[in-house]
């Protein structure tokens, strides 16, 4: 009996149990979600802890970052500023020891050559005429042979060579004449040559076609208006085809003895140099000479000028330093000042070499100048 009714009672606690637990999971399962709720929460609450924790985390890492960001990198900023200054610093030694190793290789600068005592930069003009004189004085004692450095044999010969030395040297109108006065040794001969040939004679002087029609033409004119022989006046010579005034004073000077300033290009630049005149125009330069100098100096002064042009004062270097004239000249130190080295820019005789002509005077100190292909 007693076994039954436990049975019983346990049916009819089980009902109500039964019971109890339909009530408890009616409203939406309440009862068995609530231990369910009560788990979750603390995983969410774990969640969001933990995205909340990733979330701030690079904020948290970043925001130390940032600040420790000065402190971490201030010992490399002033690391680098020490290396940097370290290597401007031996740049600099470097820059400097090189700059002292090129001062000691490199030649010092030349200062500009003192000028010589002589002249004043505002000399008056009896001041520059004396000077003048002087250095015609230096130029006579310096050139005592200076002379005509063409070869001729007679008035002819020299307005015919004077003619052919326009655009070349003396030596090559003297190395080509012998040949050119075997074949034409008069006027008439020359004024009855054939172009072509004549031409071909004159060919080493340059601009040969242009020469030959201008030795034609005043062969012609010598020939039907002087009676072949060459006028003594200016007048008449530049009125012969190919013949100015340059060539006028060089026949009139040394085939007649007549005074006269040759202005070449060596007269008219170193007349310049020495400012005798400031003049461009070969006339105008003879004339400002010519004041200078009286008529008696004229044709010798010209030959002194001119030698001394082509053997020391050249156009592009002079040799200043082996020049007699440099206490003189207003224009010193334009070319080389030294002594050692201006003596190899000397030519001619100066230089030890041979002069321009075939046949020189007696008295010239050089050898005589090699014929055409010597």
């Amino acid at each position: 009996m007693t076994t039954k009714k436990t049975a019983a009672e346990k049916t009819t606690a089980e009902k109500p149990a039964k019971k109890a637990a339909t009530k408890k999971a009616a409203p939406a399962g309440t009862a068995a979600a609530e231990p369910a709720t009560a788990e979750a929460a603390p995983a969410r609450k774990t969640a969001a802890k933990k995205a909340a924790a990733k979330k701030t985390a690079p904020a948290k890492k970043t925001a130390p970052a940032k600040k420790a960001t000065p402190t971490k990198n201030t010992p490399t900023k002033t690391s680098a500023t020490k290396t940097s200054t370290a290597t401007k610093t031996s740049a600099a030694k470097k820059a400097n020891a090189a700059k002292k190793a090129t001062a000691k290789k490199a030649p010092a600068k030349k200062s500009p050559a003192p000028k010589p005592p002589g002249f004043a930069k505002r000399e008056s003009r009896a001041a520059m005429v004396k000077r003048a004189h002087a250095i015609n004085e230096v130029l006579a004692e310096t050139y005592p042979y200076a002379h005509p450095e063409l070869d001729f044999e007679d008035p002819f010969q020299l307005l015919v060579a004077t003619v052919l030395s326009a655009q070349t040297t003396d030596l090559r109108v003297n190395q080509t004449t012998p040949a050119l006065f075997a074949k034409y040794p008069t006027p008439e001969d020359m004024a009855a040559a054939v172009p072509e040939e004549l031409e071909e004679l004159i060919r080493p002087t340059g601009f040969f076609r242009a020469k030959a029609r201008s030795l034609l033409g005043l062969s012609a004119a010598l020939r039907d208006d002087f009676d072949g022989e060459v006028p003594a006046t200016v007048d008449a010579l530049v009125k012969l085809p190919g013949v100015g005034r340059k060539t006028a004073f060089v026949v009139l000077g040394n085939a007649f003895g007549v005074p006269g300033i040759t202005v070449d290009t060596h007269f008219g630049r170193l007349a310049r140099r020495w400012k005798w005149t400031t003049s461009e125009d070969p006339v105008k330069v003879e004339s400002d000479v010519a004041a200078i100098f009286e008529p008696s100096e004229w044709t010798m002064l010209s030959h002194r000028v001119i030698f001394h042009g082509r053997r020391i004062c050249h156009s592009r270097r002079p040799a200043c330093g082996a020049c007699p004239v440099a206490p003189l000249c207003p224009s010193y130190g334009e070319g080389e000042t030294d002594p050692e080295k201006a003596k190899k820019l000397l030519k001619y005789e100066k230089g030890g070499m041979p002069g321009q002509r075939l046949k020189p005077p007696a008295d010239f100190p050089g050898p005589p100048a090699p014929p055409l292909g010597g």
